[in-house]
């Protein structure tokens, strides 16, 4: 009887530990993207592909209109998004991809600004 106890113990530690850790992932996802995940955030970029790894590139409209409502709701979103491992993984080069608000024309972007500086 005192074996089987001792499992259940062992199984409840478990179950909360990764319960826990769950828990603790989710509450961290909230960051420069405010609550919705980088990933999603950067998913939601995915018309500027072609325009984030190369500066020669013609700029989609709906590209534009992603990155202009991104800027407005949160400025910094975009500079986590492009210094993330994801963007490298696509292809992002961030130093093109950060002009892409002015390629656009946004007006009412962080002129000066630099991803990573404050």
């Amino acid at each position: 009887m005192g074996f089987s106890l001792k499992a259940y113990f062992l199984v409840a530690l478990v179950v909360f530990y990764i319960s826990c850790m769950v828990f603790i992932k989710d509450v961290e996802a909230a960051g420069e993207c405010g609550k919705t995940p980088i990933r999603s955030a950067a998913v939601s970029l995915s018309p500027c592909l072609g325009a984030a790894g190369n500066a020669k590139a013609k700029v989609p409209p709906a590209c534009c209109s992603k990155v202009g409502a991104l800027l407005k709701a949160s400025p910094r979103c975009l500079c986590a998004i492009l210094l993330s491992p994801l963007a490298k993984q696509a292809g992002i080069k961030p130093g093109i991809a950060i002009g892409i608000p002015k390629r656009c024309n946004i007006r009412n972007r962080q002129a000066g600004k630099k991803c990573g500086s404050k």
